[in-house]
């Protein structure tokens, strides 16, 4: 349920609310807006009925929210979020790169692709210290090494980084060394970890399942920001379908309809979503044209030798050139880059 407050409500009848809410054993979560300011009281709504919710100083009125998903709905925030990973916001007028390896291989190459991909325009750094692979004997990442090279070429270049969470074991170490954490599709529904990540109060990348329906993505987010943290990217990389020609589908109606049905800021993975690096440009042209917030794409300097996702890899060449049709595309549709 939502509690719309009162325009020229005091703080003592804010604190007021909150008190009475979590005393019924009820999560309050507050949203601000430009004109209203409303608090969710997230839980069993049978108990809300119990109590006087709209006579209490302040309250305007209650309102039901009907979707399962309470904090990362619509009608709990009119107002587009924007998340910010370091200093750099996603959401808004502006679209944001983020572009990196698909694994930290070594020091040095990470360094070159984070100068190559910010020199592009990119302003986010992705890069994975822990991999989740099909195969036990694939590449499984570098660990704690990698999350200490992220962080020095962070330090270098200035920018953010993202990385993954496999395992709730790891989360210290990459809340330490990262800005954002990734949930991969894979842990999309790992439901002890989003609980993890959403006491970790860290911007949070949350892709979707391989065979996810919209719905289930937004109650994944939803359990990330019921233990507090709003602070959620939703992120289309893909779905599983009969098609064998690219190593998934791009769902792109899910980026309108998930702008229509959260606030929460959505962006999209081409190299995912296709697996062949000459598909990444187009279909990512076609996400920042759908209304996509910004996109997540793998850049190698050296994709023939990549120990991971080499196939859909750009080379920084062929970034570039994403880049600057992205510019074109975004202008088209009023944004920026």
């Amino acid at each position: 349920m939502i509690l719309i407050l009162k325009p020229g409500y005091t703080e003592e009848e804010l604190n007021y609310l909150l008190e009475r809410i979590e005393e019924a054993g009820l999560t309050p979560h507050i949203s601000k807006g430009k004109e209203r300011t409303i608090v969710g009281a997230i839980g069993d709504e049978r108990i809300l009925q119990t109590l006087p919710i709209e006579s209490l100083p302040g309250v305007e009125k209650a309102v039901p929210i009907l979707k399962p998903y309470k904090v990362v709905s619509r009608d709990f925030k009119k107002e587009d979020s924007v998340v910010k990973i370091g200093d750099v916001p996603v959401g808004g007028e502006k679209i944001q790169v983020i572009a990196g390896p698909c694994a930290v291989e070594g020091l040095d190459m990470l360094k070159e692709i984070a100068k190559e991909t910010k020199w592009a325009g990119s302003t986010i750094l992705r890069g994975g210290a822990y991999k989740p692979r099909t195969s036990p004997y694939s590449f499984q990442g570098l660990g704690e090494e990698g999350l200490k090279y992220l962080a020095e070429v962070r330090n270098e270049t200035g920018l953010p980084v993202v990385t993954e969470l496999m395992n709730i074991r790891y989360s210290d170490l990459v809340n330490k060394y990262a800005d954002a954490i990734q949930v991969g599709a894979r842990n999309m529904q790992n439901f002890d970890l989003l609980k993890e990540i959403g006491k970790m109060k860290k911007p949070v990348i949350l892709k979707r399942g391989l065979s996810a329906t919209i719905m289930e993505l937004l109650m994944s987010a939803e359990y990330i920001a019921s233990e507090g943290n709003t602070d959620i990217i939703l992120c289309e990389r893909g779905i599983r379908t009969f098609e064998t020609e690219t190593r998934n589908t791009l769902d792109i109606n899910a980026v309108p309809v998930l702008k229509a049905l959260t606030h929460l800021p959505v962006v999209v993975d081409p190299s995912h979503a296709t697996g062949r690096w000459e598909l990444v440009t187009p279909i990512g042209l076609a996400g920042i044209a759908a209304g996509a917030d910004g996109l997540l794409v793998e850049v190698h300097t050296n994709p023939e030798k990549a120990v991971s996702d080499g196939n859909q890899s750009l080379k920084p060449d062929k970034f570039q050139d994403l880049m600057e049709k992205a510019k074109r595309v975004a202008e088209a549709i009023g944004r920026v880059m």
